[in-house]
C-alpha cells in the first residue's frame, strides 16, 4: 500500500495518524475516527493513490484493515 492511515486509542478517545496529516486528528468515538479514516482513504484512492486503514483496539491488537485500491481517472 502506498498510504497507511491508522486509527489508534488516544487517552479517552481515538486518533487518526497518517502522512497525509500535519498532525493527528482526535475523536471521542472510535466509529467517528474510523469513518473519517476511511473517507481519507477513499479520497486518496480517487486521486490514484492506494491506501490502507488499520484500526487498533485499546489493547493494541489489530481490529481490522480496510483496503482502498487506487482508481485511475476515466479516459476522455
Amino acid at each position: 500500500m502506498d498510504l497507511l492511515i491508522s486509527v489508534t486509542p488516544a487517552n479517552d478517545g481515538w486518533a487518526i495518524r497518517s502522512e497525509l496529516l500535519d498532525g493527528s486528528l482526535y475523536f471521542n468515538k472510535g466509529g467517528q475516527a474510523e469513518a473519517t479514516a476511511r473517507d481519507l482513504a477513499e479520497r486518496a484512492a480517487n486521486t490514484g493513490r492506494s491506501a490502507e486503514v488499520r484500526v487498533f483496539l485499546r489493547d493494541g491488537a489489530l481490529a481490522g484493515r480496510h483496503l482502498h485500491p487506487a482508481r485511475q481517472a476515466a479516459a476522455s
